[in-house]
């Protein structure tokens, strides 16, 4: 397979069509249709679920199945259809260097198109050569940068594949994250009393210095090699002259370890309890609102699975090396993994992702795609 290269005009065609197309999250209809027809061109098994519908969003996720040539076990791949904002009128742009970028009006999209792109042009390039393959399933989710709604609302029970790829991490194509966090985000809400603060502070209970008080007790940054908490938001009051009634503050931990990072949040907790339970000086009329949602879950793969060392061996087959790293970051295969299945998340080449500065180099679409090829390649 090293010797044969992917179509770089088609590839250059398709990523350019697809980045044109405005695809903001719960907003993926276009994209979903026109994925829906590229699929059933290639030869899929198309269905669209009703997970927009969850959301209010105007499309479901596209699922394909595709009958492999031989026997041999299915093999997953998923790239999500939505992107972030600025992404209206998306422009790619293509530079001698190899480098493609945005018109820097926007994001580019290859934050996922790139993923997209790259395996669709996998499934072909196996069909074109007469390359023998096994059963494919793909999995095309819509907002996934909204800490994975889509794949949340997907029913997992009639995947056949036991192992899938992600392609969604920034980087050279030739990498694998084996492990992700947790992220879990937390609100806390204090209720204290207004009152006039020239006339009469004495008779308040201002909650904006309990939410201080509290906030100064939580160790913030990076609280161990592999766990991170960040208060990010806070408001409260309404006036200068009134004794602050209401204070809010939101934050996250991320971690390799889920059950730390929810031990954390448990110790946050407590920490504003014994805020709330100490005031000293007060009518004990202040109230504790505290809650929190775990947006992923944390997932390790070993170096010694099958499906990191499918991913290794194709590497090796299109002659470039594999890198096993890990992100801090989440994405669908957060999901997936905790659905069963063993899923690593590859590289399909993005960088700088959400920002109006990405870009990726048409190399590693290619090799993205002859990647593709590899894994499904039973030769």
């Amino acid at each position: 397979m090293q010797t044969i290269r992917a179509n770089e005009q088609r590839i250059k065609e398709l990523f350019t069509e697809l980045v044109s197309i405005d695809s903001i999250s719960f907003s993926e209809r276009n994209m979903a249709d026109r994925l829906n027809e590229i699929l059933r061109e290639t030869g899929f098994e198309v269905m669209e679920d009703c997970a927009g519908e969850l959301y209010g969003g105007n499309a479901g996720n596209v699922y394909g199945f595709l009958k492999g040539t031989v026997p041999g076990p299915a093999t997953l791949f998923v790239a999500h259809m939505d992107t972030v904002q600025p992404g209206i009128s998306k422009k790619a742009v293509f530079h001698k260097s190899g480098r493609i970028t945005s018109d820097g009006s926007t994001i580019l999209g290859s934050d996922d198109v790139a993923g997209i792109v790259e395996i669709i042009e996998g499934i072909r390039y196996v069909q074109e050569h007469n390359i023998p393959y096994g059963d494919v399933e793909i999995l095309f989710p819509i907002a996934e940068e909204l800490y994975d709604k889509g794949s949340k609302g997907f029913d997992f029970s009639n995947i056949k594949a036991k192992q899938a790829y992600v392609l969604d991490l920034s980087g050279h194509v030739g990498k694998a994250a084996l492990r992700a966090p947790s992220i879990v985000s937390f609100k806390i809400e204090i209720r204290g009393k207004a009152s006039h603060a020239g006339f009469a502070p004495e008779k308040g209970i201002n909650a904006i210095a309990l939410m201080a008080e509290g906030i100064s007790k939580i160790r913030q940054s990076r609280i161990e090699d592999d766990t991170t908490l960040n208060i990010g938001l806070i408001r409260g009051g309404s006036m200068t002259n009134i004794v602050s009634e209401n204070c809010v503050c939101e934050g996250e931990i991320r971690g390799y370890h889920h059950e730390r990072v929810m031990e954390l949040l448990g110790k946050i907790n407590n920490v504003f309890q014994n805020v709330i339970e100490n005031a000293q000086g007060q009518d004990k009329d202040a109230e504790l609102f505290f809650s929190h949602e775990v947006n992923i879950k944390a997932y390790a793969v070993a170096e010694n699975s099958t499906v990191v060392q499918k991913f290794c061996n194709a590497c090796k087959k299109i002659g470039i090396e594999a890198e096993l790293t890990e992100t801090f970051g989440g994405s669908d295969n957060n999901v997936i993994v905790n659905k069963g299945i063993e899923g690593v998340v590859l590289s399909c080449g993005m960088n700088n992702a959400h920002s109006v500065n990405e870009y990726i180099e048409l190399e590693d679409l290619i090799k993205g795609a002859e990647l593709v090829g590899a894994l499904i390649s039973q030769e």
